[in-house]
């Protein structure tokens, strides 16, 4: 099959070991970021299946149109930005291995480095003793503070036993059947809502994004957060409503660390999440280290080499194989 590999920004993929999964292809990888869907479709235009890193590619109606002789589309977790039903239409499978009981450990570490980062002030500290000023300020310990965690799943549970191993102390609060799991496996949760934003030392967001999540913080939660309280987000920018952080933080009570953006690649230098002192700012890379890479585009390849061998896989619209069977 001609399979072509989208937004691997640093070529990455093809030096891991799941790569040797696609000797039987002609692979096209693709280096850089493509928005607009009339150039990538030109640029894919021969692509039998697409495989795609996460989230940073939309796959609309538009650019399927445009790709005759697209059969398959594979990746890994949730399926926000591709559009089912015009997959459906267009008579693409697409595959995606929901992994149900592997959390995203490289997620976890992260969320737990950038809560220890701003903490101890260490961007500051490293910037300080490079310019030759020594110590920049003093820092905050995690121990004996409440660690607030929205969503029990797993990359929360994760991250709750990291914070629990340096004497964190954790409390939860999720949808009604999140709670009901975490009382029933002895977890504190919240007295209500608006109790564990107001409680909490640090809130983190774990989260799947959907469409009734969506906007699920509000500027009234961010504002019930105590002062020089922490809001953390490895998880989505649109689990937050749209300019709800950029409205708060300028405020100066709380800070924030946020892996996630509403645009992606966030490439405006001025955007206030980037230039404000008390945000601590990554460019998404909660999943990005070559472990799990290798983990993920095993699962990937191996549906591609699935439904090249007539047995598809992890298959999210199964009517599309039914229909061409």
């Amino acid at each position: 099959m001609k399979v072509h590999i989208l937004d691997d920004w640093f070529d990455t993929l093809r030096n891991l070991p799941c790569f040797d999964l696609l000797d039987n292809h002609s692979v096209t990888v693709w280096t850089d970021h493509e928005p607009d869907p009339l150039l990538l479709a030109e640029r894919v235009k021969d692509a039998e299946a697409l495989v795609l890193f996460r989230e940073r590619t939309t796959i609309g109606a538009g650019l399927l149109s445009r790709l005759p002789h697209l059969r398959l589309i594979s990746q890994r977790s949730v399926y926000p930005h591709v559009d089912v039903a015009a997959c459906t239409e267009n008579r693409v499978l697409l595959c995606s291995n929901m992994h149900s009981g592997s959390p995203s450990y490289a997620a976890a570490e992260h969320t737990l480095a950038l809560i220890l980062a701003s903490y101890r002030q260490i961007p500051e500290q490293v910037a300080s003793i490079r310019a030759g000023r020594w110590q920049s300020g003093v820092g905050r310990t995690l121990r004996g503070r409440t660690l607030g965690l929205y969503g029990y799943g797993r990359i929360g549970q994760a991250v709750a036993g990291y914070a629990k191993a340096i004497g964190m102390k954790v409390q939860w609060w999720a949808s009604d059947e999140g709670r009901r799991r975490a009382r029933a496996d002895g977890e504190r949760v919240a007295d209500s809502r608006d109790a564990f934003f107001a409680t909490s030392d640090i809130v983190s967001l774990h989260v799947r994004l959907k469409p009734e999540t969506r906007g699920l913080v509000t500027a009234t939660d961010l504002a019930l957060m105590k002062d020089r309280a922490l809001f953390v987000n490895t998880s989505r920018s649109g689990l937050v409503t749209p300019g709800a952080l950029e409205a708060e933080i300028p405020l100066g009570r709380i800070c924030a660390a946020v892996d996630v953006f509403d645009t992606e690649p966030l490439r405006d230098t001025a955007h206030p999440l980037l230039t404000h002192p008390n945000v601590l700012p990554t460019p998404h890379i909660g999943f990005v280290t070559e472990d799990e890479f290798d983990l993920q585009f095993k699962d990937i390849f191996e549906q591609v080499n699935a439904f090249a061998a007539g047995a598809p896989i992890h298959m999210i619209n199964p009517e599309v194989w039914a229909k061409s069977t």
